[in-house]
């Protein structure tokens, strides 16, 4: 059995805030943002719209994308740092709000990486036969926890959430190899004191590095090359950190998507919501060789080749 993305969507805020309005409010400019970060603007959650209810958006398109109803879901998997509160989890409050009464729901916090973390659990339940429709959640709403007055972070995020079924698929296609990893002694470079606090220096070295040696495991481990590639969704984070993966892959700059420019960097939300825009604009065929990758806080980082298609 193989096991692949039968259904997707996502949610975008409406609130669009531009570098030119974070000018407004410190100490920065739209040069220096766009030519550090790739980033012009991004969406904003306002203060009646939860994690929850971003994911809620997100789950119900990916469900009506695949053909199902909620309670045909087995098992609920949300990848967010960013919750409603401590417990109960936003799988279980989207559980509830979908109407998925037989499915089990669990959140899974790997940061920026979670979407992955949540992609490759769901492939394994789906596999073994256990389960057939798993929805995993990518959601983030990082204004909450962002310091607006550190002119570092407060320009690289946005809200926001993306959202897919993963179930079986014919043969030939689905999730050909993956990469999950974790270093734990690069967790002082990236976390939440009250707010998000980063060392960039570090975390770009690191991504640099990981990113691209990821990409190249997942093709090795499913026995393709980089010319096989057809299209890299490389985490939304900055633009220099994803042209250093395209450039270890050896893709043109057209076979690379980037959404970062529009959505800053909504963390586990960010490869799902890349998806759905490059469905929409027919970027992605059926059959086509997609290679997903992302890294975050923990430090984490995980990637997939997946052959595209039901």
């Amino acid at each position: 059995m193989n096991a692949g993305i039968v259904g997707i969507g996502r949610f975008l805020p409406e609130k669009v805030v531009t570098n030119a309005d974070l000018e407004k409010i410190m100490d920065t400019s739209d040069e220096w943002i766009r030519t550090r970060t790739g980033i012009e603007e991004r969406r904003i959650a306002d203060d009646n719209t939860n994690t929850s209810d971003m994911g809620f958006a997100a789950a119900q398109k990916a469900i009506q994308d695949a053909g199902i109803t909620a309670e045909d879901i087995d098992l609920i998997l949300v990848a967010t740092v960013t919750p409603d509160q401590p417990f109960p989890s936003v799988a279980c409050m989207l559980q509830e709000r979908l109407g998925a009464k037989k499915a089990a729901a669990m959140d899974v916090s790997a940061a920026c990486a979670g979407f992955m973390y949540g992609i490759i659990t769901g492939k394994q339940f789906v596999e073994s036969g256990a389960y057939k429709h798993v929805l995993v959640v990518g959601v983030e709403k990082l204004s909450k926890i962002t310091d607006w007055n550190d002119r570092n972070t407060a320009v690289l995020f946005g809200d926001g959430a993306g959202a897919v079924i993963v179930g079986e698929v014919s043969e030939g296609r689905g999730i050909l190899s993956f990469e999950l990893g974790a270093d734990g002694t690069g967790a002082k470079h990236l976390y939440q004191d009250e707010y998000i606090i980063m060392n960039g220096r570090e975390v770009f070295k690191f991504a640099v590095r990981q990113m691209g040696e990821s990409c190249i495991n997942v093709l090795e481990k499913a026995g393709l090359t980089k010319e096989d590639v057809d299209f890299l969704i490389p985490h939304q984070a900055n633009i220099r950190i994803m042209e250093a993966s395209r450039q270890r892959l050896e893709l043109p700059v057209e076979k690379m998507s980037k959404t970062v420019h529009k959505y800053g960097n909504t963390s586990a939300a960010s490869i799902p919501i890349s998806i759905v825009e490059e469905l929409e604009a027919g970027r992605i065929k059926d059959d086509d060789l997609i290679v997903m990758v992302g890294f975050g806080g923990g430090l984490t980082w995980g990637a997939i080749a997946i052959r595209w298609g039901k």
